[in-house]
Parts: structure tokens; sequence; C-alpha cells
């Protein structure tokens, strides 16, 4: 299930939209060093690492300096990548078959999250209800993999629903309206909707297939800068020790960055497994990362994303992650 053009313009434009609106974070504290231009998504997973490394410096004390931008979803992220308008960015579990696919390269893993969602509206309590029904959905993101999870489970198919592909802040406002039953969506996004939809249903979560790991992760290009790439995983490894250490200002720095309520983001934290770095580079030497990319990548043949799920060492830079560890 390829993103098609349309869609991945639609979202593109969307992000520039959401850009113009929330703002992005400019040069930080680090001005002068190596810009590094850096792609996220306005939520915990996305924001907290990068709003840790301006609050404690650690862009400064590798000589980088970012610029952050906000996207409304990883795809269009790993698109900017291969157009070479991004060097970083950031992508939920359901976008990791585009790395698997060559279009980009796995960093770091960031966290196991469990956001994802089928919700519909009031009435509608099963998947088998959503026969026949117009479902709203971000294509290639998490939103996308839940609602396939969701019809492989209840032995359905899309072909049982009517599925209608639209940019995340769509898919707000036509369930928000009534335009479509239900929608394969996110948190904090979901939260949105139930301030404005009260009495939506949720019908299928990713917590309900407890066998299964969700990872997130940070994605550079393909193109060959080993040296930058360390020194961004380095910034990435000890804001997320800072993060294990102080989940509570951890939740107050991605507030702040992302500006909004502080108990939104704390909602959205909920939904999220943090991991130190020692227990990610042990679980990459492992083989642990390797069993949660398998799995996706054979999830996504399933879906028909990949044609073959690869082996994980040709995208995730394993060897990069546990090298940067501690220097």
């Amino acid at each position: 299930m390829r993103i098609p053009q349309p869609a991945l313009a639609a979202a593109a434009a969307v992000s520039v939209l959401a850009l113009s609106v929330t703002g992005c974070s400019g040069d930080s504290a680090a001005d002068g060093g190596t810009t590094v231009r850096f792609g996220y998504i306005s939520d915990y997973n996305g924001a907290s690492l990068l709003a840790i490394a301006d609050k404690q410096g650690l862009w400064k004390k590798e000589g980088l300096s970012p610029r952050y931008k906000v996207f409304t979803n990883g795809p269009v992220q790993i698109q900017a990548l291969g157009a070479g308008d991004l060097d970083y960015g950031y992508i939920g579990p359901g976008a990791m078959w585009l790395p698997a696919s060559g279009k980009a390269k796995v960093v770091a893993v960031n966290t196991l999250a469990y956001a994802d969602r089928v919700i519909a509206q009031p009435g509608i309590t099963s998947m088998m209800d959503l026969k026949g029904k117009k479902v709203g959905v971000p294509e290639g993101t998490s939103g996308d993999m839940v609602l396939n999870l969701a019809l492989q489970k209840a032995g359905m198919t899309t072909k049982d629903i009517k599925k209608v592909p639209m940019d995340p802040s769509t898919v707000v406002s036509a369930f928000v309206s009534g335009q479509i039953d239900a929608a394969g969506l996110w948190y904090p996004l979901i939260d949105t909707i139930k301030a404005r939809r009260p009495g939506l249903t949720e019908v299928a979560s990713t917590k309900e297939f407890s066998g299964k790991a969700f990872p997130t992760a940070f994605v550079a290009g393909n193109a060959t800068k080993s040296t930058i790439d360390t020194k961004v995983v380095k910034v990435l490894q000890r804001a997320n020790d800072w993060r294990a250490d102080h989940p509570d200002e951890a939740i107050d720095a991605a507030a702040a960055l992302l500006k909004v309520d502080r108990a939104k983001v704390a909602a959205d934290a909920a939904h999220v497994t943090t991991m130190s770095t020692a227990d990610l580079v042990a679980k990459t030497e492992d083989g642990t990362v390797d069993s949660w990319l398998n799995s996706l990548g054979d999830f996504f043949v399933g879906t028909g994303q990949l044609k073959s799920a690869p082996a994980p060492d040709t995208y995730y830079e394993g060897d990069l992650y546990t090298k940067a560890y501690g220097k």
C-alpha cells in the first residue's frame, strides 16, 4: 500500500501550514556550530528529546546548531529527507516501512509507543460494525498500521470498509463534523477529537497486541555523514538518559517546546514506554531491536507496503548507535 503522490503532496502542504502556525525553534543556543535540520511531530515522542537537548545545552557540547521543523507525520519527513530539505527526522512505527524500503536509515530507536487507536462515532462498538463504513486514515502512518492490525484481528480486510486517505488534521475535522464514521489515528490528536466529539468509542488499540512492539525512531537520509551522525546520536542518547532520570521535567520541557498545556503532554506520555540508553544498546546487541523490526517488516509485507522484509541491519544503524554510547 504505497502512499499515492497526491496524498503526499497534500500532507506536505499541511506540514507547511502546521509549521507556519506552530512555528519552529530556529537556531538553538548552539549558534555558530554545524547546522542540522531536524524534523519532529508535535507530540511527546517526537519532541521530548529535542526539547531536552536544547534545555541541557547538549547540541552545543557537540558543536551542533539545530533548526527544528514540525511535521504532521513521519512519511512526509522521509520525503523531505529524500529531497534534501531535512537532515534528520522522527517517525512512528507505522512509517518504519519507509526506511525498510531504502528511503532512509534509522540512527536511533526512541521509545515503544502504544498511542494508536481505531476510533468510531458514538454507537459503533466493534470493528465488525465498520463494514461498509467510511474510515479516515493517514496512509503509511501508525494510524494506518493500527487499522490494518485491527482488521486482521477481526478477520476483515480494507475491502470490507470504505477507506478514505486523509492527512491527520483532515481526519480530525472530518471525524468531528461526522463526515467519516471512524478513523485510524493516534494520541494526542484523539484527545483533540474527544474534546469536540464526546462519546466516541475506541474499537481497537495497539495495546491489544501484547506480543508486538511498536518502536518509534529517529531517521536520517541515506547520504554518508558518519561524523555528524555520531554527534547527533550522542546528543539523542544523552537526552534520552536525562528523560529516563527526569520524567516529570521531560514533560515540562516538551510542553514548553510544543507550547501546549502540560497536562496534555503528560496524558500523551502515558502511552509511551521509555528505555535508558544502556538498555537500548543492550537490546541492539542482543538482537531484541532486530526482532521488533523483523516483526514490523513481516507485517508490512502482509499489507503490501513491502515486497519482502529486509534484514534490519540494512536500514538500522545499530553499530553507529552502540559505538556512540559512552563516547
